[in-house]
C-alpha cells in the first residue's frame, strides 16, 4: 500500500465481495467439519457434494463448511438452505447419500426425510 487512496479502493472491492455473497439467491449447503465431523467422516461428504454440484453444473448452488453443527453424535451432518423454504439438516451422511440428497433435494426440491435430524430421532 502506498496511499489511502489505495487502502480505500482495497475496502471497496472487499465490500462488494461481501455484499455479493449476501445476496446470492441460491441453495446453500453447509457440511460440519469441526473435528467430531471430521473423525465421523464428513471430509468425504464434503468432497461428494462438491463433486456433485460440479457434475451436473449446478449453478446456483454454493457448498461451504463450518465447524461442530453441535449434535456430534449425528455425524457427519450437513445444512440445506434453500431460498423461502426452512432449513434442512443431514444427519449420518455418507457420499452415497450425497447423491440422493443432491438429485431429490436440492435438484427436484424435494427433502430425503429418512436422512434428516427428525427421522435419526426416531431411530
Amino acid at each position: 500500500m502506498k496511499s489511502l487512496k489505495e487502502l480505500e479502493e482495497i475496502r471497496q472491492r472487499a465490500l462488494e465481495s461481501v455484499n455479493l455473497r449476501k445476496e446470492r439467491n441460491g441453495t446453500r449447503v453447509v457440511v460440519g467439519m469441526g473435528t467430531c465431523g471430521i473423525a465421523a467422516g464428513a471430509r468425504p461428504v464434503l468432497l461428494a457434494f462438491l463433486e456433485e454440484v460440479k457434475k451436473r453444473n449446478l449453478q446456483d448452488v454454493i457448498v461451504t463448511q463450518t465447524g461442530c453443527i453441535g449434535v456430534c453424535r449425528l455425524e457427519p451432518m450437513a445444512e440445506v438452505y434453500r431460498p423461502g423454504e426452512e432449513k434442512v439438516t443431514y444427519v449420518k451422511l455418507t457420499p452415497e447419500k450425497v447423491r440422493r440428497i443432491v438429485a431429490e433435494h436440492i435438484v427436484n426440491g424435494k427433502p430425503v426425510t429418512e436422512f434428516t435430524i427428525g427421522a435419526a430421532d426416531e431411530q
